[in-house]
């Protein structure tokens, strides 16, 4: 399991990474073909906030996947032993079933509708479903980052670990 969530760290992080780089790109040529040449281009701005999209959602699952979302300590910085792991176990639960209800299973229905009914972008038309997978993508990630702090969790109050 720790090879496997290495590897998505890995692969997360250069994903979102090449999900910047290609923002800051189409950004760049916004502002060079309106500023520069006085011609903007039509399908710079909305690939930017598609991109925008990708780079919320998949670096939220990178973040979750690291435990460098926010998050308010008060407790978990209080409480120490089994009370610290039965937090966390409470607290990983409440992740996985947000994760799973409305992330990955609502998201599978906006991508399921939007590809349904075949609403496409206006500039760059491709199909919006496309680009709402993001969501149910990143629920996927955040579950199963969600099962692993669980059963990390679940171990510990098992053996007793600070």
């Amino acid at each position: 399991m720790a090879h496997s969530r290495k590897w998505i760290d890995r692969t997360l992080a250069v994903l979102v990474a090449t999900l910047m780089a290609a923002l800051v790109l189409d950004v760049l040529w916004q502002v060079f073909t309106r500023f520069i040449l006085r011609d903007p281009s039509s399908w710079t701005e909305e690939l930017a906030r598609y991109l925008m999209i990708w780079v919320g959602l998949i670096g939220a699952a990178y973040a979750a996947g690291r435990r460098m979302h926010l998050s308010v300590d008060l407790l978990s910085g209080a409480l120490t032993g089994s009370r610290a792991h039965t937090l966390r176990i409470f607290i990983e639960s409440l992740v996985l079933a947000f994760a799973l209800a409305a992330l990955f299973a609502g998201g599978m229905r906006l991508v399921w509708v939007m590809l349904k009914l075949g609403q496409t972008s206006a500039s760059l038309q491709i199909p919006l479903g496309y680009v709402y997978l993001a969501v149910p993508i990143s629920g996927l990630l955040i579950a199963w980052y969600a099962i692993l702090d669980l059963t990390d969790a679940v171990k510990g109050l098992r053996h007793g670990n600070n």
